[in-house]
């Protein structure tokens, strides 16, 4: 018979490679199962935030991924059109953000698992999720020449996106839902440099934004609203080229760059999925999702990893039961990313803010401290409910008033 492992982690990568690892460095007895080998590529749109750079650095992960050559990134730059906000986007702990590619990151995190001691079966496909008397109690899968294998475990973690089979098995409730609202698409430039700068650029009802990654490439993502996914997808190149002309200048150092892979690119729709029933758990996309217009995922990845996995312990140990440790680890998530969600998607409705809101940045615009407080709300590293507090907001308009500060040029749309 073959051994009941602690845990099967469906999905290897920024979701599942870390809790595996976790898992596994406590000294559970953990499968990493994923139908990819590594290295290879997925859609992603990259950004490794600070906070998400601090998680690499706490597991000792940090020091790899920059001697793959990742370049660092100090500064987020936001241009509105008749102005730009600039900032830090860290902290003094964890000042620096990254792009990495994901055939480098993934393949990290997986071998880091293995490192770890847990199992890792690459090019392996789950067929099925085994289900008895309302429990998950492992999977049947195989490999790419092999027959059906069966693996057993007290605990099923599905880390395996949004279109995740093990979500499809449970069918757990989902929330909070808002379609697809945006629609991206993204391809990588050489002779474009970036000298450390993330730069994002903001039109009516058009976006797109800049960012280096490893081999002195440079991805630039741009997006329009989701109403015009279906009409757009007949010239990608089209719509992609006319958005960045929005930005002359920068329209004009791309001109000089040369470009260096096909598109890639889709709309997701956001959602909350509850993470976790009997015998099973869900992390990363496969239990929480938004749009990639904050580019939130990797970091929300890392830090659900280790709540999944903080959890799970404490009930493999037996210290607490299953309920309580993943109830708590379920409102813990949901605290963690609920106003960054909404944040989220009401930027990616692409509308003009609101008259207040273009008050607001007008006011931050010039000033420093408030520049590097917007950065930082952008990378996650502050709280919408934290940056947007009546406080914070009146201590920054406090500040724009007795400088005399102009009145800040209309924006697109207003």
């Amino acid at each position: 018979m073959n051994k009941k492992f602690d845990a099967i982690v469906v999905g290897a990568r920024c979701a599942g490679a870390p809790t595996a690892m976790l898992l596994a460095r406590q000294g559970y007895c953990v499968l990493l199962v994923d139908r990819a080998t590594f290295p290879s590529d997925t859609v992603s749109t990259h950004i490794l935030h600070p906070l998400g750079a601090s998680a690499l650095s706490r597991w000792g992960l940090l020091d790899r991924l920059t001697a793959t050559g990742c370049p660092p990134i100090h500064t987020y730059s936001f241009d509105f059109g008749p102005f730009t906000i600039a900032g830090s986007p860290g902290t003094p702990a964890a000042p620096l953000a990254y792009c990495p590619r994901r055939t480098i990151l993934d393949k990290l995190l997986v071998d880091a698992a293995a490192e770890s001691g847990a199992e890792v079966r690459e090019g392996f496909a789950v067929e099925e999720i085994l289900i008895e008397d309302g429990r998950v109690v492992g999977i049947k899968g195989h490999s790419k020449q092999g027959s059906d294998i069966i693996e057993r475990a007290d605990v099923v973690v599905g880390a395996d996106g949004r279109h995740s089979i093990v979500a499809e098995a449970v069918r757990p409730e989902q929330y909070d839902e808002k379609p697809a609202l945006l629609a991206g698409y993204y391809t990588y430039w050489s002779g474009l440099p970036m000298e450390g700068r993330f730069e994002q650029y903001i039109r009516e009802h058009r976006g797109f934004a800049a960012v280096a990654t490893h081999d002195d490439l440079t991805l630039v993502i741009a997006g329009w609203p989701y109403a015009e996914f279906i009409e757009n997808k007949k010239d990608i190149e089209g719509n992609y080229l006319r958005t960045i002309e929005l930005a002359p200048m920068f329209a004009d150092r791309l001109r000089g760059a040369r470009q260096e892979a096909r598109f890639a690119g889709t709309a997701v729709p956001n959602y909350f999925r509850r993470p976790y029933g009997p015998g099973w758990a869900l992390v990363g996309d496969a239990g929480y999702n938004k749009d990639f217009i904050t580019a939130q995922g990797i970091m929300d990845a890392f830090q659900h990893a280790e709540l999944c996995a903080a959890a799970l312990a404490a009930v493999f140990s037996g210290t607490r039961s299953f309920e309580d440790a993943m109830g708590d680890y379920h409102r813990a998530r949901d605290e963690q990313v609920k106003a960054m969600y909404e944040f989220t998607c009401l930027l990616a409705t692409l509308e003009p803010p609101p008259p207040e809101m273009q008050q607001l940045f007008g006011a931050i615009h010039g000033n420093q401290e408030a520049m590097d407080g917007f950065a930082r709300l952008n990378a996650g590293t502050t709280s919408p409910a934290e940056f947007f507090a009546p406080e914070n907001v009146d201590a920054i308009m406090a500040a724009a008033s007795s400088s005399h500060k102009k009145t800040v040029p209309h924006m697109p749309g207003s």
